[in-house]
Formats: C-alpha cells, sequence, structure tokens
C-alpha cells in the first residue's frame, strides 16, 4: 500500500497545511490498497511532540474504495475521530512551543473489519480495535521545521 501527497517522503509540509495558514489538510492518495479491506483508518501525529506524540487528525472507517483525500474535506462515508486538543477535525502542523524539526507521521492503515465504535473514540480507543485485524500499512513522513513558528 502506498501513501502518497504533493509533498514527498521527508520533505516540508506546505505552509497551506500548517497553523501559519489556512490549517487545512493536504490531498492524499492512496494506492495498491490491499484485497479483503473493509475500512482504513488515517492518521497525522507529531513523533516529536513532547512529552508524548500528538494526534492532529484522525480519520477511521474510510470505505476501501477512497483513493484521494481532496484537499480541505473528508472521503464520504469517514468518521473523523476525538485529536489531542479533544476536538474534531485537522489540526495542521504548529510545533511553534517545541524547538527544532518536527517529524508529522500521515500512517494509513487497511483494516479487514469496519470499526464498530463512537464517533467521539480517540487514538487509545482506535487503536485497541483495530489490534488484530490490520491487513496493511503505509506511512507519508512531512517535516515542519519550529524555527518559522516562532510566537
Amino acid at each position: 500500500m502506498i501513501l502518497k501527497s504533493l509533498f514527498g517522503q521527508n520533505q516540508e509540509i506546505p505552509t497551506l497545511f500548517t497553523c501559519m495558514s489556512e490549517n487545512i489538510n493536504p490531498p492524499l492518495f492512496f494506492e495498491d490498497v490491499p484485497e479483503g479491506t473493509k475500512s482504513l483508518i488515517l492518521s497525522l501525529e507529531d513523533t516529536d511532540a513532547t512529552p508524548t506524540p500528538w494526534i492532529h487528525w484522525l480519520l477511521f472507517n474510510i470505505p476501501p474504495t477512497v483513493k484521494t483525500v481532496n484537499q480541505n474535506q473528508i472521503p464520504e462515508g469517514a468518521t473523523e475521530g476525538l485529536a489531542n486538543n479533544k476536538s474534531f477535525g485537522y489540526e495542521g502542523p504548529c510545533p511553534k512551543y517545541f524547538s527544532g524539526t518536527h517529524h508529522y507521521l500521515f500512517t494509513l492503515v487497511a483494516l479487514n473489519i469496519v470499526l464498530d465504535i463512537p464517533k467521539e473514540s480517540d487514538k487509545t480507543v482506535v487503536f485497541e480495535k483495530m489490534q488484530g485485524h490490520i491487513l496493511e500499512t503505509a506511512q507519508l513522513v512531512g517535516l515542519c521545521n519550529a524555527d518559522k513558528f516562532s510566537l
């Protein structure tokens, strides 16, 4: 399975998709979703946030027929779970309280089930319920330098 965007692996995330601009989700493209997939999960996590990684976006039960997440949209049929701010929706990179380059990990997971969980589910619930049902995973790392986000 392959996950792509306008930026390549380990490249800078365009400002448009951060808190310094419109703070909208970038377009994402899925390829080679495995046979037998019943749903997809998509998450965005700042792996360099402290004290623990920060979930900026969480989508689950994305239909397996979806091949594109359009800019500033969620796919029809997908459910937005809770991000770390106890909010729904995309929270773009915004590392203004941390120094250095942050790695933003977009993760796409193919499951052999549709998750039967409430919309208000967060990463902990989603990740717990997907265990034992993962067919394949794809990741895309985007970078964001905190120096350009100084207060």
